[in-house]
């Protein structure tokens, strides 16, 4: 069983408008609500998939209800922390050109609350294949949380894989996950040094032990595993809403962890259910058409000692 854990989640509201007047009043054509956070959309793309999997974090007050409901109703199996503040919200507002978001600041999290967490992902370990642990951190909540919850896990046998940001990434990383993956944006931000053109690689050893996989938007993946470089990018760009597509790719590598994919078929994967992600309306969704479409037709790129790309 695949467990995701997501520190932070939120009751994701959608608003149609005809168009996004400032400091206007709006009519609203229509609302969609979903359970929102990076972990709880892996965990909806591997349902969807048929693989078994567990959502764990923390949730509270109605809106948490709420995001727990949505969840059930979509038979994904979790097993919630509860917490006194009220789970956030974010707020998309949509009209016939772009989308506005709010994103809501989320609860503070007590020491307690915090500790009682911890004892229960300490339990989850026992049937868990992967830890997958994505998103922001919420407010009082150690800036190495992800750092303690990679040692807990690590010591029970149990792989990782990282998917967050700034100082909780680079905090992360020092962890030595089983892998991580953040995108080119939050990789450079934790960079000891800026990466010259042909420097990436080179510049992420500087930080990270483990395999780390990079997300590069249309540019697909980029692989670095000790002395191996892998690449790999769809044939032709999807159009679409890429929003959850960094949440397909940690889907297809938690996966691939589990079952001990190489990369040359473990890339490809990622790649193509990235792309079908791209494709769907929102996220923690992906089209099955192009999945299937797709994974055929990518071909990674690079091996042991690519020192091309060092």
């Amino acid at each position: 069983m695949i467990v995701t854990v997501t520190l932070n989640p939120a009751l994701d509201l959608t608003y149609a408008v005809d168009a996004l007047v400032p400091h206007g009043t709006h009519r609203v054509a229509a609302v969609a609500e979903r359970p929102g956070g990076k972990g709880l959309n892996v965990a909806r793309v591997l349902h969807a998939l048929g693989e078994p999997v567990l959502a764990t974090g923390l949730l509270g007050g109605p809106t948490g209800d709420r995001v727990a409901s949505l969840l059930t109703a979509e038979g994904v199996r979790s097993s919630f922390v509860r917490m006194v503040g009220e789970t956030r919200r974010t707020v998309a507002v949509v009209d016939g050109a772009d989308a506005t978001g709010f994103w809501e600041p989320g609860p503070t999290v007590t020491p307690g609350e915090w500790s009682l967490f911890v004892a229960e992902f300490r339990e989850l370990l026992g049937p868990a294949t992967v830890v997958t642990l994505s998103g922001s951190l919420p407010p009082g909540v150690p800036i190495d949380a992800y750092a303690s919850l990679i040692a807990l896990a690590s010591a029970a046998n149990v792989p990782t894989l990282l998917d967050t940001s700034g100082p909780a990434l680079l905090a992360g990383l020092r962890a030595t996950p089983s892998l991580a993956k953040p995108n080119i944006d939050e990789l450079t931000g934790v960079l000891s040094r800026q990466p010259g053109p042909q420097g990436l690689a080179d510049a992420v050893r500087a930080v990270a032990a483990g395999p780390v996989v990079v997300s590069r938007g249309p540019a697909g993946l980029i692989a670095i595993a000790g002395d191996e470089v892998w690449e790999c990018a769809p044939p032709v760009p999807i159009e679409g809403n890429p929003t959850g597509a960094g949440d397909a790719c940690v889907a297809a590598l938690a996966r691939g962890l589990r079952d001990r994919t190489p990369w040359p078929d473990l890339l490809p994967d990622a790649v193509a259910l990235s792309a079908a992600a791209v494709a769907a309306p929102e996220a923690g969704a992906f089209d099955p058409g192009i999945y299937r479409q797709t994974r055929p037709t990518v071909t990674p790129a690079g091996g042991n000692h690519a020192r091309a790309h060092r």
